[in-house]
């Protein structure tokens, strides 16, 4: 195996274990939000249970996706060197910004957890609200930066040099949008679907029933919800796809032939 394949390799590796941990730590803090409201709001303590219950495996995955994220920042720098060396000044804007998101999230889940009793009880319930943003925050900026390399904004490229830096413009390229959007569902659909499936398992097997369908209902809306609304993203993704990378649109549907 050459470098060149060995540093994709591990690249793939990477991504392909962290995307799970991020996805359901992106997921999860909305999931632990509203079943922390219908606590709040019905005083019913098997929804406080359920926040609990989602909140311990909040901080597990959040702790693992933080992991997972720094090497792979790491791997970007020491697998692909050049190519930070000239992208690095273009795209790392969003990078930066998911940074300041993670440790936002880092701060509110630290509340979060150990705020019961403490806080006041909406402002408890408010700080688990803004680890769910801060964290669907960090994972469209870095989808951003994804989009940058699909669709290339925010430079002028002269003499073999890349002037006229433009951070705003490269973050905000023709492609953030619709990847974002596409990923954002994908994530509350399949974590939705994997929450409702553990805790529909329990059901079957009568466990505390009450507390699992009440925790399967709150995750299937969610899962739901985005699984209608993904067919439709996806499609204003490939579209833009289409246009703009049609080989790329060939090889995503394993058409190795021109056809009509």
């Amino acid at each position: 195996m050459d470098d060149f394949l060995a540093a994709r390799s591990q690249m793939a590796l990477s991504l392909g274990f962290h995307i799970i941990y991020a996805c359901i730590g992106m997921v999860m803090p909305f999931f632990m939000a509203v079943s922390h409201y219908k606590w709040l709001r019905t005083n019913d303590e098997v929804y406080k249970n359920i926040t609990k219950a989602w909140s311990k495996g909040v901080a597990i995955f959040f702790a693992t996706g933080a992991v997972s994220g720094t090497m792979l920042s790491f791997e970007l720098g020491l697998l692909w060197p050049k190519f930070m060396e000239h992208a690095g000044p273009i795209f790392g804007m969003p990078f930066s910004l998911e940074g300041t998101a993670f440790f936002i999230e880092a701060i509110a889940l630290g509340f979060f957890l150990y705020g019961w009793n403490k806080l006041n009880k909406w402002f408890h319930w408010f700080t688990g609200v803004v680890v769910g943003v801060s964290g669907l925050a960090s994972g469209i900026l870095v989808v951003s930066a994804n989009a940058w390399m699909n669709s290339p904004a925010g430079f002028d490229f002269v003499d073999g040099k890349y002037l006229n830096i433009d951070p705003i413009a490269a973050m905000f390229n023709k492609a953030w949008f619709t990847q974002a959007l596409h990923m954002c569902l994908a994530a509350f659909t399949a974590t939705g679907f994997a929450v409702a499936g553990v805790h529909a398992l329990m059901i079957l097997r009568k466990q505390n029933q009450d507390f699992h369908y009440k925790a399967f209902k709150i995750a299937a809306v969610f899962a739901t919800i985005c699984a209608v609304l993904q067919p439709i993203s996806g499609d204003l993704s490939a579209k833009d796809v289409a246009q703009r990378q049609p080989s790329k649109l060939a090889a995503m549907e394993a058409l190795y032939e021109t056809q009509k």
